[in-house]
């Protein structure tokens, strides 16, 4: 397969295309990731209330009613294997109500940590509204975490999240954004307003939050979801055509998926990572990553260098 071809291709096609062209090395290893997911479960405390959470958690911006089945077999395998974190929103379409369903069905609410976030205060709807439908959607009356989308209403909404959360409607406050055009925008709240998390984009292609955010985050002992830890499944193309380095076993790493969520967890800052994922092949190498051994600043450095070595 070309090069241009691939660099074209969204993740499942990538991974379709892998196993048809001849990238073994690509190709999702299920039966590894199976192994992996034997291994020790990695957890991290939330720095506010010392409650623990698994490393990889799941995100649901391409959850759509076309894949129902394939999300209730998802959620019922993430939860089977120690995962709790799910990450929605408001804004993701059909995302939160087919969450609440597969939750309902399976009747695992009480083992998962969900997190949603508030359609903002600019798209006529208040943030009350907001909630009761997310609550409605989610089949459930307390949220673990209420995020405010993309840092839209911090200012308006900051005074509601902290008046539910003393009346136990939600647990944990956080903020959010994927775009390091807001980075500036988040350190400023996150300065400004008692939070309990943030969500940014980072991963090892786009390190611009580990200069200021991710610092920042210890400093003021907030929580760290990361989102787009794959860069938009960019990461996967630009593997394309590279072998994982021989040493990654030496941190229980058999996918490129692996290495690269590893890379994002191992951070002292970072505290869960939210892969997309809508089948469960892939949900179950990307919970692989959050078992076994995790890298310590000397084999980051080297993972970087690694991929910075684009003849590597």
């Amino acid at each position: 397969m070309k090069r241009q071809q691939i660099a074209n291709l969204s993740r499942r096609e990538f991974i379709e295309a892998g196993m048809t062209a001849g990238i073994v090395l690509l190709a999702r290893p299920l039966r590894a990731a199976e192994t992996a997911n034997t291994l020790p479960l990695i957890t991290k405390a939330i720095p506010s209330t010392g409650e623990k959470l698994p490393v990889i958690g799941l995100g649901t911006d391409a959850f759509k009613e076309s894949v129902r089945d394939e999300i209730r077999d998802e959620i019922k395998r993430m939860s089977e294997l120690g995962g709790t974190v799910i990450d929605t929103a408001a804004a993701y379409g059909d995302s939160e109500a087919l969450i609440g369903d597969a939750l309902a069905t399976l009747g695992i609410r009480d083992r998962m940590f969900i997190a949603t976030k508030l359609v903002g205060t600019g798209f006529g709807t208040t943030g009350a509204d907001s909630l009761a439908r997310s609550q409605q959607r989610l089949k459930t009356q307390r949220i673990d975490l209420l995020q405010v989308h993309n840092l839209n209403g911090v200012a308006e909404l900051i005074g509601p999240l902290q008046q539910w959360k003393k009346q136990q409607t939600i647990r944990y406050i956080g903020v959010t954004t994927s775009r390091v055009s807001q980075h500036g925008d988040l350190l400023e709240v996150m300065r400004k307003y008692p939070l309990d998390f943030i969500q940014v984009d980072y991963s090892i292609a786009n390190r611009e939050a580990a200069d200021k955010i991710l610092p920042l985050a210890l400093e003021r002992k907030l929580a760290v979801l990361v989102n787009l830890p794959f860069g938009r499944a960019s990461l996967f193309k630009e593997a394309a055509e590279r072998k994982l380095p021989p040493w990654a076993a030496d941190i229980d790493v058999s996918s490129w998926a692996q290495y690269f969520l590893k890379y994002v967890i191992s951070h002292p800052a970072v505290t869960c990572a939210i892969p997309g994922s809508t089948r469960v092949a892939h949900l179950a190498d990307n919970q692989a990553a959050g078992r076994g051994r995790l890298p310590d600043a000397s084999m980051r450095r080297k993972m970087e260098e690694y991929w910075d070595n684009k003849s590597s």
